[in-house]
């Protein structure tokens, strides 16, 4: 593709760096050992008549996929999740179906994360067994690296590692790397189950073999779980709109940690995504973190760089409904650390409208800037070749 300044946006390249890939109902039972077959998650009917992902003989890992797009390409509300993968677009599953809805949408590559195991991969810790829990994170990783090759360098999901051990996440992230997976997500809050805080020592080995192969650690909202019960009482349709508002701000806290830590002065070239998580709070949140450091912090503490200065450094976030005053906030933020997505096919996402968002939202912005948020910057983090001729 070649381009000019008369390019409008909905003709420029999108990568789209937030949507979630169902895992089809064989994904782990095709791949275990027999020694682990009748304990991998497998898809059973409950007593409603409804899908569920039952691991181990009966813990419940919840509804087929999180997935509200239908086959006719309407959109389910209400609830978190379609019913059983009938019901479902094939699109959430299958690649050539994905890569078909994509070219309908203009979306030229996704970045594609998990579901069933929890987006960090946090509620496989219902898993007790140690053999039966590293397979399933294992087998996913095989599966999504065929997924990408079936993608033709268009889907690039995102690995998980087994966050419950240092080494081997280590070891993990090098394996899917040689796999050609392009980076990870991870738990923001490991240290819920018995594991270190993220900027401890204990991580060096995952934090030194992401940073010597550039691959970026994704914090995906629900990374540390789902939080507490504070939307209970209030009918379902309700549960769904607060919870969802809610987990975006979550990731407030990690992107606070990261900068207080002192994990980005002794890894600099680290690059951190906040996922699906939109971008209007972050303003707020570096002005809110540089007067804590004036008020708090002495000599001894004092960072090395500003909180504004670690974000443009090595901090990305994402945005994809976010209306009112986005051109402000990207210009508070700087254009180099915001990209686009979608959440595809989400409770959430943005879909079928992506052109005319894309129009509407971008459309009065300068195009090197909307070529950065649209798919430069996507490039450059997750290490993808970039879809427009430099020639």
């Amino acid at each position: 593709m070649e381009l000019d300044s008369s390019t409008e946006p909905t003709a420029l390249p999108i990568i789209d760096v937030d949507t979630h890939f169902t895992e089809p109902p064989d994904l782990w039972t095709s791949r275990a050992p027999a020694r682990l077959r009748d304990r991998a998650p497998r898809v059973e009917r409950d007593d409603r008549g409804a899908e569920r992902w039952i691991v181990d003989g009966g813990i419940d890992f919840g509804p087929p996929g999180f997935c509200v797009v239908r086959p006719d390409g309407s959109k389910h509300t209400g609830d978190f999740s379609l019913r059983s993968f009938d019901e479902m677009t094939p699109a959430a599953s299958d690649p050539a179906a994905r890569l078909a809805v994509m070219d309908q949408t203009g979306v030229h590559a996704q970045i594609v994360y998990p579901n069933v195991l929890g987006f960090a991969g946090a509620d496989i810790m219902k898993i007790d067994d140690l053999a039966l829990r590293n397979f399933c994170i294992t087998a996913y990783n095989d599966a999504i690296a065929e997924l990408q090759a079936k993608g033709g360098g268009r889907i690039l999901p995102q690995a998980l590692v087994p966050f419950w051990d240092g080494e081997l996440a280590a070891a993990e992230l090098i394996r899917c790397h040689e796999l050609g997976l392009t980076g990870f997500t991870m738990s923001d809050s490991p240290q819920k189950w018995g594991t270190p805080c993220l900027q401890e020592p204990y991580w060096d080995s995952l934090w030194g073999a992401a940073q010597e192969r550039g691959l970026p650690c994704n914090f995906h909202i629900g990374s540390g779980g789902y939080g507490g019960g504070h939307w209970s009482g209030l009918g379902r349709p309700r549960r769904v709109a607060v919870m969802s508002t809610t987990l975006f701000v979550e990731n407030a806290r990690c992107i606070t940690n990261l900068i207080f830590s002192g994990l980005l002065d002794r890894y600099p070239e680290l690059k951190f995504v906040s996922v699906e998580s939109g971008i209007g709070w972050i303003p707020f949140l570096l002005e809110a973190c540089t007067y804590q450091a004036q008020e708090n912090l002495n000599s001894t503490d004092r960072l090395k760089l500003t909180p504004t200065e670690y974000f443009q450094r090595q901090i990305f976030g994402a945005f994809w409904f976010e209306r009112s005053d986005v051109a402000s906030t990207i210009e508070r933020l700087g254009p180099d650390n915001v990209m686009f997505e979608t959440d595809f096919p989400h409770p959430t996402c943005l879909y079928p409208g992506v052109q005319d968002y894309v129009r509407d939202t971008l459309g009065g912005l300068d195009q090197t800037v909307q070529r950065k948020l649209l798919y430069e910057t996507a490039c450059r983090v997750y290490q993808i070749p970039s879809p427009v001729s430099t020639d």
